[in-house]
């Protein structure tokens, strides 16, 4: 769907740019519009790949604007509660880092992706697999 309105946005700026006729047809104009269509597809881009890539090592987490690896001795809970949108992994430096690719709106398939990042967390680090709805760490 993301590709699909990426190219959509390039071929109607394109096309309204070549078509522009009139005062509004200034190079200013033009430059404007090619320039919005290339944020468009930038920010499709970063959308469509966000992901959550798992090892038996850690997790690397692309979210919209950063990507992080993390080694699973650094994930010290993992929460997705009803209260949550994503995925949040409590890191050992104190930080919370959310995983947008695990969403409460995917339902059962968040829920799973979820208890797989606890389990892969536990078993390989210092993580424990929340109880559903809860905060879980090492305590």
């Amino acid at each position: 769907m993301a590709i699909a309105v990426g190219v959509l946005t390039v071929v109607v700026c394109g096309a309204v740019v070549v078509l522009a006729t009139g005062e509004l047809a200034s190079w200013g104009n033009r430059a404007s519009l090619l320039l919005f269509a290339a944020l468009v597809v930038l920010l499709l881009w970063r959308l469509g790949g966000v992901r959550a890539d798992v090892d038996p090592n850690g997790i690397t987490v692309r979210n919209v604007v950063v990507t992080r690896r993390l080694e699973w001795s650094q994930v010290v809970a993992v929460r997705f509660g009803p209260d949550q949108a994503w995925l949040q992994l409590d890191l050992s430096d104190g930080e919370t880092l959310s995983v947008v690719a695990v969403q409460q709106a995917d339902g059962q398939h968040g829920r799973d992706e979820a208890s797989r990042v606890a389990t892969l967390a536990q078993a390989h680090g210092e993580g424990r697999e929340p109880t559903r709805g809860t905060t879980s760490d090492n305590s």
